[in-house]
């Protein structure tokens, strides 16, 4: 009997880990990862942080080494973009050709959306993009960043690090950290301004013109006219679904996906791209951080090689934004009480909480919180999940 295939769409850390798991819970079929990048799988959060920051290079970032994949058995084969999919023939089309697969595992994460008004403006999303951002952060003497999320904050941080000139535009009156929401406002709102961050927020652009010089020249709704060497456009992403569009998947909002990551027989997705339905709600959802991506990608890999059932991913996430780390962990409802939880009176550490009217704690924020104080925080939560998922 011939062993089964897999081929996994997009070469992310979500898709590396689905077959590294795969390999680890003895699955003995062929591996192969299609990516459209022409670098190997590498780890996406230091794009905005260390890449941007100069602190690393391109390689430091990479997950595992040609070596390392050749002895998992696990080919990759990079500047392969995925056209399409039929379902009937079981076959991806590429732009090198058809790759039949047993088994189809997507991880393609999402793309950046573009400022309708700013549509020469760079974005984030790829090494390459980080790498061509650099270059063009180190020179400009005045940045604006026009986004309010985290990848917004981080690339303020990094300009603020250059030593330039930062404005930081946003329509909503709030600025926001990934699942947490708005909650950390306030908080985001000082660190901005204490180091040297303008804020521009409940504003947006009402119009914008490039300049010669490959600046921008941005007027805001209140009137405000500003010039800028470098515009940077983080307004979020949509889910990389454009090449299912005819496969006849359910993409309206990423790849609906049962509560085990199944979207057809056969067919699994993991990371940013999937909206996974929730156990409790029916709902799909999808959850954009690195941790759910690794934690999806090894429940999927395990039931291919096992059967065993997926458990109930805990979102995690990170940040770390003008020298300040910040850890989430859990789940966030703007309708919860969101408190402090512990403080260390002689530094700066300090642990917030969302409980409900139960007292449970559903989700925590470490603000440079020590690792002891974030640990007890998290165990706070995990005895807590029992009861939330029982009683959401």
């Amino acid at each position: 009997m011939i062993p089964p295939r897999v081929v996994v769409v997009g070469a992310s850390i979500g898709g590396l880990t689905a077959s590294e798991t795969l390999r680890q819970e003895g699955f003995d079929g062929e591996i192969l990862i299609l990516g459209d990048e022409s670098h190997l799988p590498y780890t996406r959060p230091p794009l905005s942080k260390q890449i941007l920051l100069g602190d690393w290079e391109a390689e430091q970032a990479a997950i595992r080494t040609t070596a390392e994949l050749d002895d998992l058995e696990v080919q990759v084969r990079t500047g392969c973009t995925a056209t399409g999919l039929d379902l009937d023939a079981r076959t991806v089309q590429t732009t090198q050709g058809a790759v039949p697969f047993d088994e189809l595992i997507i991880a393609t994460g999402t793309e950046p959306r573009q400022h309708p008004l700013l549509p020469w403006a760079p974005t984030l999303r790829t090494m390459d993009d980080a790498l061509r951002l650099r270059d063009r952060v180190r020179t400009a003497a005045r940045i604006a960043v026009v986004g309010t999320g985290i990848l917004g904050s981080e690339i303020a941080s990094a300009a603020r690090a250059h030593d330039a000139e930062t404005l930081l535009i946003g329509r909503s009156g709030s600025l926001g950290f990934g699942g947490v929401g708005t909650q950390l406002t306030d908080e985001l709102a000082r660190l901005h301004e204490d180091n040297g961050v303008e804020l521009a927020l409940s504003t947006d652009i009402a119009s914008s013109m490039p300049l010669p010089d490959g600046g921008s020249e941005i007027t805001l709704g209140d009137g405000t006219v500003h010039r800028v060497d470098l515009a940077v456009a983080m307004i979020g992403g949509t889910p990389r679904t454009g090449w299912l569009a005819s496969s006849g998947l359910s993409v309206a909002d990423g790849i609906a996906c049962d509560s085990d990551g199944i979207a057809a027989p056969g067919i699994s997705a993991v990371g940013d791209v999937a909206a996974w339905a929730d156990p409790e709600t029916g709902r799909h959802v999808r959850v954009e951080h690195q941790s759910n991506a690794i934690e999806q990608a090894v429940a999927v890999a395990m039931r291919l090689a096992n059967g065993t059932p997926a458990a109930r991913p805990v979102p995690l996430f990170w940040s770390e934004i003008h020298h300040t780390r910040i850890h989430a962990y859990g789940w966030f409802d703007p309708r919860r009480p969101f408190v402090e939880l512990t403080a260390d009176a002689g530094a700066r550490g300090t642990v917030y909480g969302s409980r409900d009217d139960h007292g449970r704690v559903h989700g925590v924020v470490g603000w440079n919180a020590s690792p002891r104080d974030f640990r007890t925080a998290r165990a706070a939560v995990l005895r807590s999940l029992p009861t939330l998922i029982s009683q959401p």
